[in-house]
Order: structure tokens, then C-alpha cells, then sequence
């Protein structure tokens, strides 16, 4: 393995800090704002396994990015506990050197006590569940498939048992569950689990987004502050995607992230790993990078890490902050394939 004797910066000077990787493209939900049935239904063909990264490819990319300065790893989909055995992977993962964190995004409807302690033991720290309403005839009509709030609440204390750091993620659309911000807030204030409410984003080209669909973060801020104040709080590092508060009271803290009104494009240290093993540099990408197609000619690590020096160094992505001045409307690649 070559030693890379210094990290990582873009043509912005942003370093190279996180990666996450997309371990697959299938979902068992079919979120409104992410896989709607109307693209995603029973014909939609999905990535069939010789087309998905393996955990050995999977691995060995994610050891020369670690060469890099790469020190969080984050997993995610569509949903990645339908990819089988993922404790695997995340061993595998645990032990590259320099990989200080990692962490998985899920639905939470996987995931079991078994499941939670063997992510635990096999080097999982922190795990992210979405959770956009607590009534169900709001959370079954976001999710589309029936599923109901309680299991998501179960999975989430699976998580706290087996010992893993939990976060919840609720993504706020107007018009459609911004009822749920105060319920939301009161249910999780108090508890130790930090709730981030994320700005309905137009990720993807199959959600039908449109900015009017935004409740800004401000508003969100505003209307918990009415009923439980809060005061905003520094980061936790540089690069940090959500904008923290505190609870006046002592209840702990909550996260808003707001990549449409606030764009943070200037502190952003993410790549993105697609399950077939495409590389993009911006959530919000048009066009990415093949490596799944280097590693199956037998490319050595020394080529792989020169092809990421070359793609990471002409970065310039800022489509947030750029979307804020104009609109853009163009096509992007579907957030179920490199995830959130």
C-alpha cells in the first residue's frame, strides 16, 4: 500500500475527511420524497449482485481513501440492512487503518436486538434512523408500505440496548408533515437521542420537488423555540453538516440541516460511493466515477489512489450554494443509489 504523505484538498482547499458508501440500491419502503412508487414499483429493475461492489472491493477502495485522511465511514442505500451479512463489512471496515468512526443510515425496519449487537461487536459506533412522523396515517403516508411508527420506535431502542450511539433523522416537507415538528420534539426531548430535522432537499429526479415544499430551518427553530427554548451551540468539528441547539432546560440537543437556506458547501468534506461503485463528489451530482470498472481490470492501488488525487483535486462542487442564487434544473443522480 502506498504511504500518501498528506491529505486530500479540492480546487476550494475543502480536505477529504468522509466517506460514505451506498451498499445498496434496493429499499423496503418507498418514501415519497425518495423512491415513490410511481418510478420505484413493481417493474423497477434494481441492481442485480454481479453489479454490486463486493465487501472486498468495498474494502480495499475504502483503504486507500483512508490513505487519504478519510476518518469516517458512513453506510447507507437505499436501505443497507437488506444487503446480507452487513456486520461483515463493517469488521472488515473497522480494521483499515486510520478509520477512526462508523456509522449506517437506516429505515430501522431490519433491525433487530440480534442485528444491533452484532453491528455493535463487529466496530458499528453510531447508527441514524429516519423517522418522519410519530401518527402513523402520517408515517405510513411518507413511508408508502404500511410500516408503522411503533417498529421504528423498537428498533431504536435496540440500538440504545445493544450500545450504539443513536441519532434520528426527520426530513420536514411543508405541507406534508411539518404538524409532526412539535411532537417530534417533545417525544425525543429529554431522551440522550439527538433529533435532526432536515430541509426537504431536491435530491434525485423522481421526488417532484419544489422550493414552496421547504419549510426553512429558521421555522423550524422557531416553532420549537416557542414551546421549548433552545439556543444554538458550536459545532462538534469542522465540516459538520447540522446546525446544533440546545435545550434551555438541560434536555439535551437537536440538529437542523439546512443545505436549501443555509448552504454549507464551503465546509464540505464527503464523497459518495455508489453501490455499483461509482464515485460522486457532491450529493447533488450529475455525473460520477467508475471504479468499480478499475477494480475488475485489475487496477493497482497505486492507479486507484492517483484516479481519486485527480477527480478530488479539480473539485469545485457547490451546486446548494449555487441553487440559492439560480435555479438549476438539471438531472442528478438518484439519492436510493449514494444515499442521504
Amino acid at each position: 500500500m502506498p504511504d500518501y504523505s498528506s491529505s486530500l484538498t479540492d480546487a476550494l482547499d475543502r480536505p477529504l475527511r468522509d466517506l460514505r458508501i451506498s451498499v445498496t440500491d434496493r429499499c423496503n419502503f418507498r418514501c415519497t420524497y425518495c423512491m415513490p412508487k410511481s418510478i420505484f414499483g413493481a417493474g423497477h429493475r434494481f441492481l442485480g449482485n454481479d453489479q454490486l461492489l463486493s465487501f472486498e472491493e468495498i474494502e480495499r477502495l475504502a483503504r486507500v481513501f483512508a490513505g487519504y485522511g478519510v476518518r469516517k465511514i458512513r453506510l447507507t442505500g437505499g436501505e443497507p440492512l437488506v444487503r446480507r451479512e452487513l456486520e461483515m463489512l463493517v469488521e472488515m471496515l473497522a480494521s483499515l487503518p486510520g478509520i477512526e468512526d462508523i456509522s449506517l443510515t437506516t429505515n430501522g425496519s431490519l433491525l433487530t436486538l440480534d442485528k444491533a449487537k452484532a453491528l455493535k461487536r463487529a466496530g458499528l459506533g453510531r447508527i441514524t434512523i429516519s423517522l418522519d412522523a410519530l401518527d402513523d396515517a402520517t408515517f405510513m403516508a411518507i413511508n408508502d408500505v404500511d410500516f408503522p411508527v411503533s417498529r421504528v420506535l423498537q428498533s431504536i431502542e435496540y440500538g440504545v440496548d445493544a450500545g450504539l450511539s443513536v441519532k434520528i433523522n426527520m426530513v420536514v416537507k411543508r405541507g406534508g408533515n411539518e404538524h409532526s415538528i412539535l411532537p417530534m420534539a417533545r417525544f425525543f426531548h429529554g431522551t440522550g437521542h439527538v433529533l435532526r430535522f432536515i430541509e426537504y432537499m431536491d435530491v434525485g429526479n423522481s421526488n417532484g420537488w419544489r422550493h414552496d415544499e421547504v419549510l426553512p430551518a429558521a421555522d423550524v427553530a422557531s416553532r420549537i423555540n416557542a414551546e421549548l427554548p433552545i439556543e444554538p451551540i458550536d459545532a462538534n468539528y469542522a465540516g459538520e453538516v447540522a446546525r446544533r441547539w440546545r435545550y434551555i432546560d438541560g434536555g439535551g440537543e437537536l440538529g437542523i440541516i439546512t443545505s436549501v437556506t443555509q448552504p454549507f458547501c464551503r465546509s464540505c468534506t464527503r464523497s459518495r460511493l455508489s453501490a455499483q461503485g461509482t464515485l460522486y463528489t457532491c450529493l447533488f451530482a450529475t455525473q460520477g466515477h467508475d471504479f468499480r470498472r478499475l477494480l475488475r481490470e485489475g487496477a493497482s492501488d497505486e492507479h486507484l489512489a492517483r484516479y481519486i488525487a485527480s477527480i478530488w483535486g479539480r473539485r469545485a462542487d457547490r451546486y446548494s450554494e449555487l441553487r440559492s442564487e439560480h435555479a438549476l434544473p438539471m438531472p442528478k443522480v438518484e439519492m436510493s443509489y449514494i444515499g442521504g
